[in-house]
């Protein structure tokens, strides 16, 4: 084995750059490398979409029922 530098990876994928305390909690991320939302970002948009699909099943539910009704008082 030698003693050289032949196996060092050291430096390899660019230089290093120091990360502030923020950075380093994943606050901060206004200058976006890698994109997408924040992980708050994304709980609140689930929150929303699965708020959507309940509020538009309640709708489609109440206008089943309608029917239901309507058809049952035309019937008697």
């Amino acid at each position: 084995m030698t003693r050289g530098g032949s196996g060092n990876m050291l430096g390899v994928g660019g230089t290093r750059r120091k990360l502030g305390r923020d950075a380093l909690r994943g606050g901060d991320r206004g200058g976006r490398t890698g994109g997408g939302l924040s992980p708050q970002a994304q709980k609140r948009e689930l929150l929303r979409k699965l708020q959507e699909r309940q509020q538009d099943r309640r709708e489609q539910q109440e206008q089943q029922d309608r029917r239901g009704t309507d058809a049952a008082g035309e019937a008697s």
